[in-house]
């Protein structure tokens, strides 16, 4: 017996989604590596906390991390470090989120 309205294979649409998500660089990883780190062009880890070195991408998600994380110290916008300013992109190396292969 079958269950309730459950189809027995798989639809093409399933197929063509595990087929997408096993082929497409999705920046995690070693090929997101850098992009998470801040040190590409299009990275989005811009600025980083002088105290737990955690990354964020703008000065609001920062405020709020450092409001979570360490409440007991005050918030001070010069301490933090901008990794985009520090690490020079390289032009050579290809930016993570492209797309990875074509085999089917």
């Amino acid at each position: 017996m079958t269950g309730k309205a459950k189809p027995k294979k798989h639809t093409a649409k399933e197929i063509a989604a595990k087929i997408d998500a096993a082929t497409t660089n999705r920046g995690g990883g070693r090929a997101g590596l850098a992009d998470r780190s801040g040190q590409e062009k299009g990275g989005h880890a811009k600025l980083e906390c002088p105290h737990c070195k955690t990354t964020a991408p703008d000065l609001k998600s920062m405020q709020i991390h450092h409001d979570a994380r360490h409440p007991k110290i005050p918030f001070d916008e010069s301490m933090l470090i901008n990794l985009h300013t520090s690490h020079a992109p390289e032009t050579a190396k290809p930016r993570p989120g492209v797309r990875g292969s074509f085999k089917k």
